[in-house]
């Protein structure tokens, strides 16, 4: 029987956590949401216009003419899904495009990906433009993370 050192399994716990925390922090400094549900977006609207699938025998296919105009629009939603997280100054031109091109993919990518795409994106444009940036008033932890502060003796709060 062999014991592995509990060293090594403390320093994947304690990288573990510096990571979360780290992504938590980088999370927080930017509408990661909004540029989740916009990528989301994207992803439905490429798929359905190329994909060939088969049930029972029966091929089914979605492409139509306007299989160029679900490249363009899903290729531009998912662009716009990580400019969100790399760019959060471009919030709002971000969400803007986004809920123009989820509503534009309705009559010409397949019903907005069959719905999925075009609820995903305005979500997602909803959410960026919602969005606004931490201020430095604000700690970029949760209070629950922080430690309590003592409150110096005579400067409490008096119940009389």
């Amino acid at each position: 029987m062999i014991i592995k050192p509990l060293g090594r399994r403390r320093e994947l716990l304690a990288a573990a956590v510096e990571f979360r925390r780290a992504f938590r922090t980088w999370r927080g400094e930017r509408p990661f949401w909004a540029g989740a549900f916009t990528f989301a977006a994207g992803l439905p609207i490429l798929y359905w216009p190329y994909a060939n699938l088969d049930l029972g025998g029966v091929p089914l296919a979605l492409s139509t003419a306007s299989g160029a105009g679900s490249l363009v629009i899903g290729t531009l939603l998912l662009a716009l899904g990580v400019a969100l997280w790399y760019g959060p100054h471009l919030r709002v031109f971000a969400g803007i495009s986004t809920l123009l091109l989820a509503l534009i993919s309705l009559p010409v990518a397949n019903l907005g990906g069959l719905f999925l795409g075009a609820a995903s994106g305005l979500i997602g444009g909803s959410l960026a433009c919602a969005w606004m940036p931490p201020t430095a008033d604000e700690p970029s932890t949760p209070p629950g993370d922080c430690p309590e502060s003592p409150v110096p003796t005579g400067e409490g709060r008096s119940d009389t």
